[in-house]
């Protein structure tokens, strides 16, 4: 019984200060808008996508071997960080002709595997979404070159290349700003709760009952007296103690 007067305290607690939690709530949502459209800067990634093929793809027979899967699975590891080569990545940026650093391009390309196949995605972000895709598939060129130099063979092939796309890719406003909403409720309540812990004052009947265990025998109504004027204008003496 006790812990639901707790509840049903708590939910009129923050029932009482909803003006105030909105407000809050209201404040950290405008924030969200603010740093996701003034302070963070655009990114746009394209992707190009490999296939490991079976076998040499130079050959005339397309004999497919247990020994070419694993093999290739093998090397997507060894291919994943052959990308982000220094050698790969010089003979990009000069290739491509953008102004970036080798260090801002190792930086942003990103090699995955998908899950339990031999394809590889080679993806870059870039501020620029043309310059994103450019240097991807300039990458998977470069880099599909230096496997046939190193391993004289001829065996990734590519399934689709980076295309230009429209929407950046490091920013959601929709999800940033359900984040900073839910910020917002959390420091609200947080707040309500911490204001409430810290005054100490008594408001009603109740409290003093709850408080010190003793019933209350009586209140005193708060009235807001008027002074009352004679017709001298001076007010009575019994007024004047009033105010």
């Amino acid at each position: 019984m006790g812990e639901e007067i707790d509840l049903k305290e708590l939910l009129t607690l923050f029932w009482n200060k909803k003006t105030q939690i909105i407000l809050i709530v209201l404040i950290f949502i405008l924030l969200g808008v603010i740093y996701t459209t003034g302070f963070v800067k655009p990114k746009y990634t394209s992707s190009t996508t490999l296939l490991l093929a079976t076998g040499n793809t130079s050959s005339k027979t397309n004999t497919i071997t247990t020994t070419d899967v694993t093999l290739n699975s093998k090397l997507v590891s060894t291919y994943s960080a052959l990308v982000q080569s220094k050698s790969i990545i010089r003979e990009v940026i000069s290739n491509v002709g953008i102004n970036i650093s080798e260090e801002e391009l190792k930086n942003n390309i990103t090699v995955t595997q998908e899950k339990d196949t031999e394809i590889i995605k080679i993806s870059v972000s870039n501020e620029n979404a043309t310059s994103a895709a450019k240097l991807a598939n300039e990458t998977a060129k470069v880099f599909m070159k230096k496997i046939t130099e190193l391993y004289n063979i001829n065996n990734i092939q590519i399934v689709d290349e980076a295309e230009v796309t429209s929407a950046p890719s490091n920013i959601n406003h929709p999800k940033d700003i359900m984040i900073f909403a839910f910020i917002g409720i959390v420091v609200a309540v947080g707040y309500v709760l911490v204001a409430n812990m810290l005054d100490t004052t008594i408001k009603t009947a109740e409290e003093v009952e709850k408080q010190f265990k003793v019933p209350v025998l009586a209140t005193i109504p708060l009235y807001n007296f008027e002074p009352i004027k004679t017709k001298g204008g001076k007010k009575r003496k019994w007024d004047q103690k009033k105010n």
